[in-house]
């Protein structure tokens, strides 16, 4: 197949004339629109092939290690004055839109609209993904291990919080795994139907959120009562149909439901920061392949005798593998057992990490690579 694209001056930006007027600067940005949006809808034509070819092939529609790969290189591409970072929030929407000609993918995400698990997906997804909202993490996990969304995101760690501890003992029981992550900032507001603090009764929002801003909390709305939701959206969602009530969650959830920021950013920690893990069935994405810089996630059990934890440390120790997370949770058992739960720096395709993994596995009682993606500097 041949394609034959435009050697207008698309390729080659025409020069800007200094004495040029207003109007006159608006008739090139029009001519050059014009010309974007052919070239956009010449792209999307050959992506509705490529979509034919991979559903004749088989092949997976989603590849987030070549969705990396094309950003990257418009990145490096870059002549500016456009930022790095503009140019590839750019380029993923423009893939987002064309993949959804491919297939539209579906992505189940904590609902309802608003949250910062949907806000992570359409990062990592880009705005053309068909989300499909849940009213728990729990049932993330379920809509995508029984293939009613191809992929789930869901929160794993806070910056402040720790682990979502839920989250991990999903990943015990559920057959999906992970590959990728978002690593989002997150911002809590206090939203509510008029802009004033007074006469606040009660402020719902996720545990986690009370939790970052019970600082703030306790200094300005002592009073107040803390109540937990599922979700900051649905804090956000509940404080609309309630003058005493306020919510703490998301600028877009504000737009969402007709709400004003009272007060803007008001976590303890101004570096508060949530990761989201991308998940999916192996059948639907294997494991993403090494790019350099990547994190193995597993879960696992050790015999309980003396020593035992300290042992699964030294092939760590030996091949050189950094470790980067150690959780433990209860097996629910009745008898005092653990599971671990590890993140390790690197992938298994590395003949080190793979090493270390051997001899790791020998001395678990129960042991599951739970993901092998790759991490943002």
């Amino acid at each position: 197949m041949h394609v034959r694209l435009m050697t207008s001056p698309a390729a080659s930006p025409p020069s800007i004339d200094s004495s040029a007027s207003l109007a006159d600067l608006r008739v090139q940005i029009d001519a050059l629109d014009d010309q974007l949006l052919q070239l956009l809808n010449a792209r999307a034509r050959v992506a509705e092939r490529v979509g034919e070819v991979k559903k004749r092939e088989g092949t997976p529609f989603f590849r987030p290690d070549r969705v990396a790969q094309v950003i990257e290189k418009v990145r490096s591409n870059n002549p500016g004055p456009l930022k790095g970072g503009h140019v590839a929030a750019i380029w993923r929407e423009i893939m987002s839109a064309c993949l959804a000609l491919e297939s539209p993918q579906r992505v189940a995400v904590l609902g309802p609209e608003g949250t910062f698990c949907e806000q992570a997906a359409i990062e990592y997804f880009g705005g053309a993904a068909d989300l499909v909202y849940c009213a728990s993490f729990d049932e993330v996990f379920h809509a995508t291990a029984s293939g009613s969304a191809q992929y789930g995101v869901v929160g794993v760690e806070n910056s402040n919080e720790g682990v979502v501890t839920r989250s991990l003992d999903m990943f015990l029981q559920s057959p999906t795994h992970v590959v990728g992550e978002v690593s989002l900032l997150v911002r809590h507001n206090l939203l509510r139907q008029t802009n004033s603090l007074d006469g606040i009764e009660a402020v719902l929002a996720h545990p986690q959120a009370l939790a970052q801003c019970q600082g703030w909390l306790a200094k300005h709305l002592p009073k107040a009562e803390r109540r937990a939701v599922s979700s900051n959206a649905e804090g956000a969602r509940l404080a609309a149909t309630n003058p005493a009530w306020a919510g703490l969650a998301s600028e877009r959830a504000a737009t969402e439901y007709g709400l004003h920021i009272v007060a803007h950013a008001i976590q303890d920690d101004a570096y508060n920061r949530t990761r989201f893990a991308v998940i999916t069935l192996p059948a639907t994405l294997a494991m993403p392949p090494a790019s350099g810089r990547d994190c193995t996630s597993l879960v696992v059990s050790v015999p309980n005798r003396p020593g035992a934890v300290h042992d699964l440390l030294v092939p760590l120790k030996t091949h050189n593998v950094s470790m980067t997370r150690f959780e433990s949770r209860p097996a629910r058992t009745g008898q005092w057992d653990y599971y671990f739960y590890i993140d390790l720096d690197g992938h298994p395709s590395q003949p080190h990490v793979a090493a270390a993994l051997a001899e790791l596995r020998a001395l678990c009682a129960f042991y599951k690579v739970i993901g092998a993606y790759p991490v943002k500097a």
